[in-house]
């Protein structure tokens, strides 16, 4: 499968291998980790970022591609919405279908409300079940939450908001436990012990993994659980705007029927949006190791009702995306996989970066490599870094990668791979949205009523995310929307429905002098190729 140049360049990470084994490269310096991320992050590149010119985040930079959401149309502008006309009355209203809105709907429906998901897609199509490496938790006897602030704090470069760090860290263990006695299978040791691993930037094994299934496993776990509670989820129905009473207060969502793009109006006392992240909006052309749907659309409607972003310049680019073949391009290579021994390689079968730096250094180690360097490998669709995958059965024997990266070899060697017997090409691909919504940490926002949980939440992980640091979250903050909605419910009283701040927004826009090309939010994003399209129409 690989190319002649490709297979030459194997013959020299084969040859310097014991070399890459036997020494290590240091880890680098915080000034020299400020240097490279200055020099080579893409979330650096001030030319790819437009100012925000009305909200509460108005002044500040976003991605090109999100600024052009925020500044877009309503979808429902030219619509008439009957507010009177209520298709759906619940206590507590979940947008999204991931593992954050699932563990939310569990929560609350647990307490006693009567709950209502609604998805665009299907529960359970969403980043969550894509999720591979595992979820990290400080539950071993040489590890504690104190330890695992410290990590991740320190790799999101000092940059969480501190209170949502500290209750992601401590509620972590009570997680683990909720979701094994749902019945998760977590891989345990011959005695019953959970097994754990190192990722990026840990100082201890703390990660939790199902092979690299684990957010497969755990939405699976979270999807049953959610049918055998009873509770009602419509599919294929994306929230398309929130609805605000007269006193400002959230009271539902405008939804849309994605069959048949019928507008529905659902009332509720409270609402969580756990709408996950952005992938799809392809920030500077990158690939997405991201699900179909993941298109910044809680951003875009918790925006227009006031709540603030948090770092929505911030994005995290996984180092090992696949790079080749073309066919699998973008998708995510998990980071289990250099946590179990696989080590990074340039053209020249060189070590150029320890193995386990946190996500956002890696990522600008490898573009350095492949740009600045010339030391990557060609491939048809620029340059590519040789992750060396057999390193993983010389360290650990003959069936390691089988047993412990199952969906990994598979989906390699369906084009004739066998990363245990070769290295495969690896490249940043967009992963997570490190900015989000300002929550507080009861996962309530400024607006009365609204919770929002999951990867539309910033400031949970500051400027970079700790690999398996994702599954927790949804899990500690799910629960808690979900807790902290059904507490809310019984003494909301829902005032007349709205959507008058609509129209103020669109007013704002107006006078911002903002050209407005774009409709918002997105809910899918399209792959048409015009050239396609014409010959369609003709």
């Amino acid at each position: 499968m690989y190319t002649p140049e490709m297979l030459a360049s194997i013959q020299k990470v084969e040859a310097t291998r014991q070399v890459r084994m036997a020494t290590e490269p240091d880890r680098m310096s915080a000034e020299e980790k400020d240097a490279l991320l200055n020099a080579y992050h893409p979330d650096f590149k001030t030319e790819c970022f437009t100012e925000i010119k009305v909200g509460p985040n108005k002044g500040d930079k976003a991605p090109t591609e999100l600024a052009a959401l925020l500044h877009g149309h309503s979808r429902i502008r030219h619509a008439y919405i009957n507010l009177k006309n209520i298709d759906y009355d619940v206590d507590v209203l979940v947008i999204g279908g991931g593992g954050a809105g699932a563990s939310a709907a569990i929560e609350a429906h647990n307490a006693g409300a009567n709950v209502l998901i609604v998805t665009k897609l299907r529960l359970g199509d969403a980043n969550s079940m894509m999720s591979q490496g595992g979820i990290q938790a400080a539950d071993k006897e040489n590890d504690s939450p104190a330890q695992h602030y410290l990590d991740a704090f320190g790799g999101g470069h000092y940059a969480a908001q501190p209170d949502l760090l500290r209750k992601l860290v401590l509620d972590g263990p009570g997680a683990i436990k909720w979701l094994s006695d749902l019945g998760v299978m977590f891989d345990k040791e011959s005695d019953g012990r959970m097994q754990t691993t190192h990722g990026g930037g840990t100082s201890r094994m703390r990660m939790h993994a199902a092979a690299d299934y684990s957010g497969a496993e755990i939405m699976r776990t979270l999807r049953d659980e959610v049918f055998n509670l009873r509770i009602p989820v419509v599919d294929y129905t994306a929230a398309v705007e929130l609805i605000l009473d007269t006193d400002g207060k959230a009271a539902g969502a405008v939804l849309m029927n994605m069959e048949t793009n019928e507008y529905l109006v659902a009332r509720a006392k409270t609402v969580i949006l756990s709408t996950g992240g952005a992938g799809r909006l392809h920030y500077q052309g990158f690939p997405t190791s991201n699900h179909y749907g993941a298109t910044a659309d809680g951003l875009i409607m918790a925006y227009r009702v006031g709540v603030q972003l948090v770092y929505p310049d911030s994005f995290q680019y996984h180092p090992t995306g696949a790079a080749y073949p073309q066919q699998i391009f973008g998708d995510l290579v998990t980071e289990k996989v250099r946590s179990i021994g696989a080590i990074l390689a340039n053209v020249d079968g060189e070590a150029f970066m320890h193995p386990l730096e946190t996500r956002d250094v890696s990522s600008a180690a490898i573009i350095r490599e492949c740009i600045s360097r010339g030391k990557g490998v060609s491939t048809p669709t620029g340059f590519a870094i040789w992750l060396d995958t057999p390193v993983i059965e010389m360290l650990h024997g003959e069936g390691t990668i089988l047993r412990r990266i199952p969906a990994m070899y598979r989906m390699f060697i369906k084009y004739g791979i066998d990363m245990r017997r070769v290295p495969i090409l690896i490249y940043p691909t967009l992963h997570y949205q490190n900015g989000g919504l300002k929550i507080n940490v009861d996962g309530s926002t400024s607006v009365e009523n609204l919770y929002v949980a999951g990867e539309a939440v910033g400031g949970i992980h500051g400027r970079n995310r700790l690999m398996g640091n994702s599954l927790l979250d949804i899990i500690v903050f799910g629960r808690i929307a979900g807790q902290s909605a059904a507490d809310k419910y019984p003494s909301v009283s829902v005032g007349k429905l709205a959507l008058t701040h609509v129209e103020d927004y669109e007013h704002a826009l107006n006078d911002a002098d903002v050209e407005k090309q774009t409709i918002s939010p997105m809910l899918l994003p399209s792959y048409a190729r015009r050239q396609e399209y014409d010959r369609r129409r003709l």
